[in-house]
């Protein structure tokens, strides 16, 4: 490298990714795609949706099924992407999650959770049922429970107190012979239930001995099934966008051919669906701190106080490096645990917890800085700033709360051989 040409003080200007590589052609084509339909579609729906009632989200005519044809039209779906290698998906995926979270945070949960379904069909390898259920479909991850939250997903017990029980499941598969029946009910948090069509079901398993949470199963239900109802979208504060609610089996009876993976897999199949949840995570909240430094970084180039832009301040221009710097490393550990976990023959999910944990607790500190670098205005609905904020804190919360997945995560990075 010479520095001959360099400017006496060099001030690089970086790019919308921060100090990223060049891309080549092909990757950029596709992220300028991706990039395109986050900022002319998904952050101006989102932004109308969020000032909208829970009921008038997923009504007809509302503009979330504008927003959810024209992704289908991008043609970015399981299928699609089966066609990429595990190195190209492991750099790949975390760029066009990461562009699509810029956009609008509830908006890419809905995109990951319709993918669920097809996705553990494909892992499992049932043909079948990704044959009988095509991926376009809406589909929702139906897990968590009324009285079991963080802890339905630690079916090995982690996390749990020594004299702690499990206690009675909400939700029950009892599995006779060529069929199942479900009994029960998930929680009101299960995203996308409203307006689902299809559900990857993980829940208790009663073989003829009584329910086992340890030994449950995973079955995919098509929710227009005789005895599936559902609850009434859920208020919130924050991922408005996101429909959210309760789904009830009353007797529901599927062919045993529905069932994704049985008691003897059901560890497995936690893990699995786990750990590329957490993974998307972390890749979809980088991109909304990364929406709340690039907002927070304009404005402070707009706004003056003391008669210069207030970037000029050290407070400020300090303020600023640090989120920027905390974007850079959520980026950076995202990207790292994306290739890893595509690319290894069993993925880490310790690792995937870390990008999780790191990029939602990242974009929730972000966004809270943006918001007192906008000060006053900040906190009113003419700027965005406060949106990612709510939509940033619901994060900390979802797909595992992070203060479990910090113990769960812990225990997994026992090494056996040094005990």
């Amino acid at each position: 490298m010479s520095i001959n040409n360099w400017d006496i003080d060099p001030k690089v200007k970086l790019g919308a990714t921060g100090a990223e590589p060049p891309l080549d052609e092909a990757e950029q084509t596709f992220i300028d795609t991706v990039h395109k339909f986050a900022a002319q579609v998904m952050r101006p729906i989102g932004i109308e949706l969020d000032r909208m009632t829970p009921e008038q989200v997923i009504a007809e005519g509302s503009p979330f099924w504008d927003f959810r044809r024209q992704f289908l039209d991008l043609e970015i779906n399981p299928a699609s992407l089966s066609e990429f290698t595990p190195q190209q998906l492991g750099r790949i995926m975390p760029m066009m999650i990461e562009d699509l979270g810029w956009g609008d945070a509830g908006l890419t949960i809905t995109i990951g959770a319709c993918s669920l379904p097809p996705l553990m069909a494909a892992m499992f390898n049932r043909t079948a049922l990704l044959e009988r259920y095509p991926h376009h479909l809406r589909g929702c991850w139906a897990i968590t429970e009324p009285d079991h939250g963080s802890d339905s997903l630690d079916p090995s017990k982690q996390i749990f107190h020594p004299q702690g029980k499990y206690g009675k499941p909400n939700c029950i598969a009892t599995i006779k012979g060529d069929q199942l029946v479900i009994n029960g009910q998930k929680s009101a948090w299960v995203s996308n239930a409203p307006v689902a069509e299809i559900c990857i079901l993980f829940c208790a398993a009663d073989t003829g001995a009584g329910p086992d949470p340890e030994r449950g199963v995973c079955v995919l239900v098509p929710l227009d099934s005789k005895g599936v109802s559902k609850g009434k979208p859920i208020d919130k504060l924050g991922q408005r966008t996101l429909p959210q609610g309760e789904i009830f089996f009353d007797n529901v009876t599927l062919s045993s051919d529905h069932i994704v993976a049985g008691p003897d897999e059901y560890r497995r199949a936690v893990y699995a669906i786990h750990a590329d949840a957490n993974g998307q995570m972390g890749a979809l909240f980088t991109g909304v701190a990364r929406a709340a430094y690039e907002m927070a970084h304009a404005y402070a180039h707009e706004r003056k106080q003391g008669g210069v832009p207030i970037i000029c301040h050290q407070s400020v221009a300090q303020r600023i490096f640090h989120m920027f710097r905390k974007v850079e490393a959520s980026r950076a550990l995202t990207r790292r645990v994306a290739m890893y976990n595509a690319t290894a023959a069993v993925p880490a999910l310790q690792a995937g917890m870390a990008a999780k944990i790191t990029a939602t607790q990242t974009a929730f500190e972000v966004a809270s800085d943006a918001l007192q670098i906008f000060g006053g205005n900040g906190n009113t609905r003419e700027y965005p700033i406060e949106k990612l904020l709510r939509d940033a804190r619901a994060s900390m919360i979802e797909d595992g709360c992070n203060e479990i997945l910090s113990i769960k995560g812990g225990y997994y990075l026992v090494d056996q051989d040094l005990l």
